[in-house]
């Protein structure tokens, strides 16, 4: 047991920050308040620090591409074919990857990881915790989501550098339809009479879930054309769906707010980058004040290794700088990240019942010269500088 007292609360609810206490047994958030004993918990004098939710990052590549190591450790990007679903990241994350240590330095509890942008069905992302230990030991769900890309990076892997389809947009989008549509025949076919039934297919099983609505789909777009292209197709085949990067979303927000209106999420970033390619001619850090503006709720990435776990928060406090609102900001990289996965329930804010996912931070979490003292994963002390 961990009871964390007198703090600066700011559990990313309704309630709104306080001075308070927290109790976590077995994993868990139990109780919060003021004035909470347990005499048999540990007990840590928290008065004049900031607490809120562990960082949830809605979309990165670690452990995937490895931190200095290069080709070695280079895991993200299956260019055997375009449309690889049956990929999963859980085979290719590499745990001890130090970038796990300091994005838990950085006060960072959840990473969602998975493959890159260079096919347009890349495979399974999935979700875990920074925390030291194996796969398995930080593991939170798999898959979480089923990738895909639009735009630059298909074309560039294939048309450019292999001379294969696909050459054009158009190609990509048929691609992404004609994988779908196969997997819905097949589908069709497996749960027909037995004379109909065909063989198995890992490819196509895996996209089963994604049809069905059980499995959202990570769509990568940067350019607005591309935005609105998954958008379609997206509602073609009736799927749950995130709209990753986004970084043309401010140029057209009403089209990005109707999309959520419909159940889409936003994952918007990373910002903190150079305008490396085409796409991100129009890269903004005033995107997520004009995306706010506009009535849409998005979380922020770090797409690491773009932008290293550890420095969500900062990309948090330069959208603010730009006109991003504290408060949105902050759901920006705690529970609206958590939603964009569907993981709401068990990350992203401190509330009962929910993992004992706490970061403890010399002063406010977005002022530049505040630093993530003390990481809780779980309701255990994983880093402590205090």
């Amino acid at each position: 047991m961990l009871l964390l007292k007198n703090g600066y609360i700011l559990p990313m609810t309704k309630q709104g920050p306080f001075v308070g206490d927290i109790l976590l047994e077995n994993g868990k958030i139990s109780q919060m308040g003021r004035g909470l004993e347990a005499p048999e918990a540990q007990a840590l004098d928290l008065a004049g620090l900031f607490v809120m939710p562990g960082i949830v990052d809605a979309h990165c590549h670690i452990g995937m591409w490895e931190d200095g190591i290069r080709a070695e450790g280079d895991d993200g990007n299956e260019c055997g074919g375009p449309i690889t679903p049956e990929l999963r990241a859980v085979d290719a994350i590499n745990p001890y990857d130090r970038c796990f240590e300091e994005a838990c330095q950085g006060g960072v509890t959840t990473c969602v990881t998975g493959p890159g942008s260079a096919n347009v069905l890349g495979g399974q992302f999935a979700a875990l915790k920074t925390k030291p230990g194996s796969v398995e030991e930080k593991l939170i769900a798999a898959p979480v989501a089923m990738k895909s890309a639009l735009g630059e990076n298909p074309k560039f892997a294939y048309g450019m550098e292999k001379s294969r389809s696909p050459y054009t947009r158009m190609a990509t989008a048929a691609l992404l339809r004609k994988a779908f549509l196969e997997a819905r025949e097949y589908g069709r076919r497996r749960e027909g009479n037995k004379a109909d039934k065909p063989d198995y297919d890992m490819a196509k099983e895996a996209l089963l879930p994604v049809l069905s609505g059980d499995l959202p789909l990570k769509i990568h777009a940067h350019r607005a054309d591309d935005i609105l292209t998954g958008i379609r197709i997206a509602r073609e085949f009736g799927l749950r769906y995130s709209l990753e990067h986004c970084t043309e979303g401010h140029l057209i927000p009403q089209a990005i707010k109707a999309a959520q209106a419909e159940g889409a999420k936003v994952v918007l970033g990373p910002l903190l980058s150079d305008r490396s390619k085409v796409e991100l001619r129009n890269l903004s850090f005033k995107a997520p004040a004009i995306l706010h503006k506009a009535g849409v709720e998005f979380a922020l990435m770090t797409d690491h290794p773009e932008i290293p776990e550890q420095y969500l928060s900062v990309c948090a406090a330069l959208a603010v700088r730009a006109g991003l609102p504290e408060e949105a900001a902050l759901r920006a990289i705690t529970i609206n990240g958590a939603r964009a996965v569907g993981l709401e329930s068990r990350v992203g804010s401190l509330e009962l019942g929910k993992d004992g996912d706490i970061g403890i931070y010399s002063g406010h979490p977005l002022e530049f010269r505040s630093r993530c003292v003390m990481t809780v994963i779980d309701g255990e002390i994983v880093y402590n500088d205090l």
